[in-house]
């Protein structure tokens, strides 16, 4: 595929144009694969993450469908942001879909108490 984007490829890069992170309203990442989802909280101008939670990584221990999974990294991620001191996000789908396993991670982080 030289030369050519993806369709995902191309909605990220138009999310991208539009919205970026700060230290007051850092971005919450996220992005799927087939086996796990992953979700980070990046500070785009200092460019930093601030947190980072994952359904693949050790200290994660939720089973279940990835659905289920999805929901538990959300509030994982959550819990992190508010101990790093960040109450809101913007909320950057990556690309993807606002539906399924993106949906319920974001879902996850709201019930989490992230604001976005």
């Amino acid at each position: 595929m030289t030369g050519k984007l993806s369709r995902r490829d191309r909605i990220k890069k138009g999310i991208r144009k539009r919205i970026s992170g700060s230290a007051e309203r850092p971005r919450l990442s996220v992005f799927r694969s087939n086996k796990g989802i992953y979700a980070q909280i990046i500070d785009d101008v200092a460019g930093k993450t601030i947190a980072s939670a994952s359904s693949l990584s050790k200290d994660f221990s939720a089973t279940g469908t990835k659905g289920e999974q999805s929901v538990a990294v959300g509030k994982l991620i959550a819990e992190k942001a508010k101990a790093a001191g960040v109450e809101s996000v913007v909320f950057d789908r990556n690309g993807y879909l606002y539906h399924g396993r993106i949906k319920q991670l974001a879902e996850g982080a709201r019930e989490g108490g992230l604001n976005f």
